[in-house]
């Protein structure tokens, strides 16, 4: 998928849900939880216990109907390990020059993390088409997301950290891309209830959140 494809994509669907689990099994279940409720976008965060063959089960059993990315990637070294897996692109919760430089020899997008004017002007300078603004609910949430677009009103935000349905349609009112979201839609004590249903649920509503509040 071509660099522009997966940026309009991530725009389109407006939710990248980040993945973390304790074992494989268990992202298994709520990434068919997310999938189920129709989010077909999946982050799945190098956290997890052989995150790699996470991502290549992933991209193998949904090919290009689920888009594939990588989360918490901090290395170089990560970067290649998460693209010869099948990634389609990339998230780190900084800045790091060399994965960008890794994404763009790929020609795949690279999401590093800022959270401040000035990390936002570095990682625009390394070349960041879009960045994710983390942690973002600590840092003053919407009304944080809203400052940062008076100054940088052309640049894709996403904001992380924090995050749910309940301030979903303002994040994206202040002027968000795209919205990730953790552990409110990745709810792993849910799942070990055997309530993966509350995932499937989540997922629903903060699709329809995002229809509704672009279509006012």
């Amino acid at each position: 998928m071509a660099l522009e494809d997966t940026i309009k994509r991530i725009k389109d669907i407006g939710i990248v849900p980040v993945v973390r689990a304790a074992h494989l099994d268990e992202a298994r279940q709520v990434i068919h939880a997310i999938c189920a409720g129709g989010i077909p976008i999946i982050e799945i965060t190098m956290t997890v216990p052989d995150a790699p063959a996470m991502i290549r089960e992933l991209v193998g059993q949904y090919g290009d109907e689920v888009l594939t990315g990588a989360g918490t990637v901090t290395t170089a070294r990560q970067a290649e390990i998460c693209l010869e897996s099948g990634a389609k692109f990339l998230v780190s919760p900084g800045l790091s020059v060399s994965v960008l430089e890794v994404a763009a020899k790929h020609g795949v997008l690279a999401i590093p993390g800022a959270l401040t004017p000035t990390e936002v002007m570095a990682a625009l300078e390394a070349g960041a088409r879009v960045i994710k603004i983390f942690p973002c609910g600590s840092a003053g949430g919407p009304k944080h997301i809203k400052a940062l677009r008076a100054p940088f009103p052309d640049t894709p935000f996403i904001p992380t950290g924090g995050v749910n349905l309940s301030n979903a349609a303002e994040y994206l009112a202040a002027g968000a891309f795209a919205l990730g979201v953790g552990a409110d839609l990745v709810d792993l004590a849910a799942l070990r209830r055997n309530e993966s249903q509350k995932i499937v649920d989540m997922a629903k509503s903060l699709i329809e959140t995002v229809r509704l509040t672009r279509t006012k």
